[in-house]
């Protein structure tokens, strides 16, 4: 690992953690689950069409893929959520789960699907 993807990694995950915050701040508790969702659609599109065709350096990857959508998204902020929400009754926190979980895996096909519509042939075609 070169220092360019360490730091592409650091300034993506510094600001995929702000990017969240941020939408915390404004949305409450729903800002996560909006959070969860678009970055389970833009990994999976920018996985699919530019990635996996080549098109970005792989440093760049890195600080997008892992550092900002990593960043973005978080399993912890999720889970804390969901027990926060179980005060307001155990319906609330497994509908949170459910929307969470189903929503992001069917951002995440859009986002796929999407990305090989659109994208053209892959690099190794």
């Amino acid at each position: 690992m070169n220092i360019k993807t360490i730091m592409s990694v650091a300034i993506g995950g510094f600001l995929g953690g702000i990017t969240r915050y941020e939408l915390s701040v404004l949305l409450g508790d729903d800002g996560i689950l909006y959070a969860n969702l678009i970055g389970s659609f833009l990994l999976a599109f920018i996985t699919y069409y530019f990635i996996e065709r080549g098109l970005l350096a792989a440093w760049l990857n890195a600080g997008i893929g892992t550092g900002f959508i990593g960043a973005f998204t978080t399993f912890s902020s999720l889970a804390t959520t969901i027990v926060k929400l179980e005060s307001q009754g155990v319906l609330a926190s497994i509908g949170y789960f459910l929307v969470s979980s189903l929503g992001g895996l069917a951002l995440a096909l859009l986002g796929f699907m999407l990305a090989r519509k659109y994208g053209g042939p892959r690099k190794n075609d």
